[in-house]
């Protein structure tokens, strides 16, 4: 349980909530719905840096998904994140919300995946089987586990969180009755441009079995974004 103030001093400036609410006494269940930027700034903090990289880089944000298309891009440590021997307390605190770092839609969506697998963070491919002329067999691919990030009691635990975040929080609209959707909205500020943002959601179906997952990117929106 955390006191949200709607703002938590971090070195010389202040972290805000979206909303820029004090959203008062909450619980981790209850800050992702309402996207409380300073529960998981102070989430973070108690984490701390070594912690909070070894999961950053557990469920994938430091290298490349291995999906088999070309191109895909590169991570660059003090460049695209922060290493754990670069990051300092406002870097950690704004990581700890998803900013200060950029990600690929692979990487997010492989990541979040990775919650439905119970916990293990797989190698995404493309074309899952070849066939010839005669259709015959000619390529089969072979799901790759590429390790276990979180226990599957973890995983399912988060996926109940994030199908609140539809039922009752920032995901409203994302809500389909008669059906368990469990996502999560996403703001970040763009890094390579001073006062835009990415709009996003996240989530994946049926959130008691997930079958399907599904990234939403608005890049630069224009109107209201919380």
């Amino acid at each position: 349980t955390y006191s949200c103030s709607g703002s938590v001093k971090v070195a010389n400036y202040y972290q805000h909530c979206f909303n820029h609410k004090a959203h008062g006494s909450i619980t981790v269940a209850e800050a992702l719905p309402y996207s409380c930027n300073t529960f998981f700034i102070t989430t973070g903090q108690k984490l701390g840096k070594e912690t909070f990289s070894e999961y950053f880089d557990a469920f994938g944000f430091t290298e490349k998904t291995g999906i088999d298309l070309p191109s895909e891009a590169t991570p660059v440590a003090g460049k695209t994140y922060y290493p754990v021997d670069k990051m300092g307390i406002a870097e950690l605190s704004s990581a700890s919300f998803g900013q200060t770092f950029q990600a690929t839609p692979i990487q997010m969506i492989t990541a979040v995946a990775s919650l439905g697998n119970g916990g293990k963070l797989m190698t995404p491919y493309i074309v899952s089987k070849v066939l010839d002329e005669d259709g015959n067999t000619v390529f089969e691919a072979e799901p790759i586990v590429k390790r276990s990030v979180i226990s599957e009691t973890t995983s399912e635990e988060v996926l109940k969180m994030m199908e609140k975040v539809v039922s009752e929080g920032t995901g409203k609209n994302a809500y389909v009755p008669g059906f368990h959707v469990a996502g999560k909205t996403g703001t970040s500020e763009k890094l390579t441009v001073d006062g835009e943002y990415i709009a996003s959601f996240v989530g994946c179906a049926p959130a008691d079995d997930p079958k399907i997952a599904v990234l939403i990117v608005i890049d630069e929106p224009q109107g209201y974004v919380h």
